[in-house]
């Protein structure tokens, strides 16, 4: 029974600190754009360029 004594400020703080992480998260724009993350790895990449250089000649 007198883990409860404990176990209830814990929990308060805990539920305290998500909900300032909560509306932290908010006021700082982290939930203002849901769509475009999650679309970004669907996206198809450009190839990579070959750099050429004008300036050497093949071996023979």
């Amino acid at each position: 029974m007198n883990i409860l004594l404990v176990l209830i400020p814990v929990t308060a703080l805990v539920v305290i600190v998500g909900v300032a992480l909560f509306f932290w998260a908010v006021n700082h724009q982290q939930f203002d754009d849901l769509d475009s993350p999650a679309v970004l790895p669907l996206l198809d990449e450009a190839a990579p360029h070959a750099t050429t250089h004008d300036d050497e000649t093949p071996a023979p």
